[in-house]
């Protein structure tokens, strides 16, 4: 991979976790007013004609997307990453931007953690340590000691779960299935089962609303364009560690917009996350065979 190659996925990645960030306080505002489902079902019609789209003009359209080796697996994780989103657009209301991505950020180290068991990745002592050590970041951010600690937390945590078990699942199936084809099944199966949910709690929806519901689907579309091209120009090794970035954005936003606050807890234990979680990566590239 040549160093000009690597210098574009990295400005890729950053735009790339701006315009999450972007997308992400978009959906904190309207699930402050609508329901979520309803949310997440609109934003995933948008996903699926980006997907059936990409996939049509793929050599094989349709027929070699629908052609993969593990249907039942790939529909399960399409489903879980559906559900993940619409816990953590709960989590953005009920704890706020930053917190939420405060925790969420752990969601690395709870990968390192479950590809061993599941995928069968050898994990030495200093990743395990890396991971206990993020753990700890969890909990400073969490302050279990002080007062009745709060469910919503509880709430983050579970997203950074069912992402860490979408990012396992997507591992394993790709060593059958292309990329490409999990991504058009990530979009067309999810959609299915969003919809399935979302139509029972439809609200109406004010035009200005709409504008912003438009903007999230945009924001959407756009970042995992840029998201594709970025894997596709870099290693993966390369950029994962600027994805941190969005924790960054996030937060400008949740102060500047939302008038959030930044605890002095989050600020410590998101770094200890995040520091264990660049360890994690660093671990893992100068391994890798």
């Amino acid at each position: 991979m040549s160093p000009d190659n690597t210098r574009l996925g990295i400005l890729l990645m950053v735009a790339t976790t701006f315009v999450f960030a972007v997308q992400d306080g978009v959906s904190r505002h309207l699930a402050a007013q609508y329901n979520v489902y309803m949310i997440v079902m609109i934003r995933y019609w948008f996903f699926a004609a980006f997907v059936i789209a990409m996939a049509a003009r793929r050599k094989g359209g349709l027929k070699r997307a629908f052609a993969i080796h593990q249907p039942v697996l790939q529909a399960i994780r399409a489903l879980l990453l559906v559900a993940e989103i619409c816990v953590t657009i709960t989590a953005f209301v009920l704890l706020g931007l930053i917190e939420t991505h405060a925790i969420f950020a752990s969601y690395p180290l709870l990968i390192a953690a479950l590809a061993g068991p599941v995928l069968g990745e050898r994990m030495g002592w200093r990743r395990w340590l890396s991971v206990a050590v993020g753990f700890v970041g969890v909990l400073i951010i969490l302050e279990p000691g002080y007062g009745v600690f709060s469910p919503a937390s509880l709430v983050a945590l579970l997203a950074a779960l069912m992402f860490a078990l979408y990012g396992v699942m997507t591992r394993y199936v790709a060593r059958r299935d292309s990329p490409r084809t999990s991504f058009f099944w990530t979009g067309f199966v999810g959609a299915i089962g969003m919809t399935l949910v979302g139509m029972w709690f439809w609200q109406p929806m004010s035009t200005p609303d709409w504008g912003w519901m438009i903007l999230l689907s945009f924001t959407g579309l756009l970042g995992h364009g840029l998201l594709i091209k970025c894997y596709d120009v870099a290693e993966a090794s390369a950029v994962q560690p600027f994805a941190y970035l969005q924790l960054v954005f996030v937060s400008v936003i949740g102060i500047t917009v939302f008038h959030e606050r930044l605890a002095a807890n989050v600020v410590i234990g998101a770094a200890v996350v995040v520091g264990a979680g660049l360890f994690t990566l660093w671990r893992a590239r100068r391994h890798r065979p």
